[in-house]
């Protein structure tokens, strides 16, 4: 089950989400297979993924 979103259509989304935030830190991702990145450009991604999501839900709140 691992790797799998609840609702499909959400995997473009999603995908669309993780190639912006990684244009934002600098991050060159591929379509596709990325196993070349290091642990910190990943962990870059990721961190601004986060950091976008909790801005957006702060935002909502308000």
């Amino acid at each position: 089950m691992a790797n799998k979103n609840v609702v499909p259509e959400a995997r473009e989304a999603l995908n669309k989400f993780k190639m912006e935030a990684a244009s934002e830190v600098g991050v060159n991702l591929k379509q596709g297979y990325n196993g070349d990145l290091t642990s910190k450009q990943a962990g870059s991604v990721g961190g601004q993924m986060v950091k976008k999501m909790i801005e957006s839900y702060e935002n909502s709140i308000k």
